[in-house]
């Protein structure tokens, strides 16, 4: 507890606030017991002045463009580390020594298949399903396959749980796209890496063998790094509020899932591609920036800016680089990318840009990149749910662990009707 308070004086009466310090960060007013002394609530909606939790997950500087994960730049772990390495950080709260990466990346290369009625659960589908709908019903549905990890109060189990779904969700997503397009399911193969073993998967097919190309399988481990975490945004508040009426692993990360699939969240890399397709060559880009200008013209630029990151989005940094890389290595020569470069640019130096701080955000370049490799764009949001499958996990078993977590329940300002009395239907 701080040493400091804050007096809040209501009428004639005072009262008495804490004031938390976290280890960086702004100071949070512990206002847990200001309904029962003062009998009010605070109103805020979207809970961005209110922190719902304790955590040594992730820390974000909007302002300065500054994300860590467990005290570490998102730069270093994007340029120096593997996913697998990252998610252990995640969960364990320290880079693993390397016989210890070795047994977790064994754990996880042995969860990786699933349930052989699971394949006639996608068959329910329609072929045209959205893989994102296929993944909020696939992940719900785990938990009527394994029993064994449903626990929620036994430390075993949920481990357990934790590495079947980071193992699980590249299968899942894999066959949620061999499905819509009419393939054969590709099981895994547990020698190759958690993100190359993804990429065959998704574009192997039975008839020949799969080369892994180190660039490809190089560029989506970083995308998979970049979105592993993210503080407390919509879908990991999801994720604990379902976590905190007690429901299984299973059910939270799905509900996680729905909450990612909105445009405004997960959405926004395929947002951003749309957008560039739009403009579709340099030529064009002074009248869309012309629009974006026109308060009265309904065209935005997506890509830009961040509802946290009010400076440069620190994985924007790394995603430009690895488009670049990609690009060169595929040979594709995309206009597509090519309005995204020159955006860049005037975006960087226009004075109207630079003064709202609509900077490139991470989306404005893995959309480029998902789909040079190959990836249409309904599959953008799954394969940041399988990314972000691991955050999740990790915030989900830090509020199982923590002591001070109630059952989330938000509380309202009403603005009904007051109290009135039943009028039978024939006297109305």
């Amino acid at each position: 507890m701080g040493d400091t308070s804050v007096k809040l004086a209501i009428g004639d009466n005072s009262f008495d606030y804490p004031v938390l310090s976290g280890s960086v960060g702004p100071d949070v007013i512990d206002i847990r017991k200001l309904y029962g002394q003062a009998d009010v609530f605070t109103y805020d909606p979207g809970f961005t002045s209110t922190a719902s939790c304790r955590s040594k997950l992730t820390y974000i500087d909007g302002d300065a463009g500054v994300l860590l994960h467990r005290g570490y730049p998102i730069g270093q772990l994007a340029e120096n580390s593997s996913f697998m390495e990252v998610a252990y950080l995640l969960l364990n709260g320290e880079l693993p020594v390397q016989q210890d990466l070795d047994k977790f990346i064994y754990t996880i290369s042995r969860h990786t298949m699933l349930h052989e009625q699971l394949a006639t659960f996608y068959r329910g589908f329609r072929r045209d399903a959205h893989p994102m709908a296929i993944m909020c019903g696939v992940v719900g549905a785990l938990s009527a396959f394994y029993h064994d990890s449903t626990d929620i109060d036994d430390p075993q189990q949920r481990m357990i749980a934790s590495h079947r779904l980071i193992a699980k969700m590249p299968t899942i997503a894999a066959m949620a796209y061999k499905y819509s397009i009419g393939q054969p399911f590709l099981y895994p193969k547990n020698e190759l890496s958690y993100t190359g073993n993804f990429l065959r998967m998704t574009f192997g097919v039975p008839a020949e063998p799969y080369e892994v190309d180190p660039v490809i399988e190089a560029a989506m481990d970083k995308i998979f790094i970049l979105h592993a975490d993210h503080e407390q945004n919509a879908s990991t508040s999801t994720v604990r509020l379902a976590g905190s009426s007690g429901a299984n692993p299973f059910a939270c990360i799905a509900a996680g899932i729905a909450c990612l699939w909105g445009p405004a969240h997960g959405g926004a890399n395929e947002a951003a591609l749309n957008m560039l397709r739009e403009i579709g060559h340099p030529d064009r880009i002074p009248e869309y920036i012309a629009r974006a200008k026109n308060k009265d013209d309904p065209f935005r630029l997506m890509g830009f800016g961040h509802r946290v990151y009010k400076n440069y989005d620190p994985r924007a940094t790394v995603m430009q680089k690895t488009a670049t890389e990609v690009l060169d290595k595929l040979g594709v020569t995309d206009p597509v990318f090519d309005v995204a470069r020159e955006l860049e640019q005037i975006a960087l130096n226009d004075p109207y840009f630079i003064e709202k701080k609509l900077y490139p955000n991470v989306d404005f370049y893995s959309g480029v990149i998902l789909s040079a490799i190959g990836f249409p764009t309904t599959m953008f949001t799954a394969l940041f749910a399988l990314a972000r499958t691991v955050g999740w996990v990790a915030q989900w078993n830090e509020m199982i662990s923590d002591p001070e977590q109630k059952i989330g329940r938000p509380r309202q300002l009403y603005t009904g009707p007051t109290q009135r009395d039943y009028i039978p239907v024939d006297k109305r």
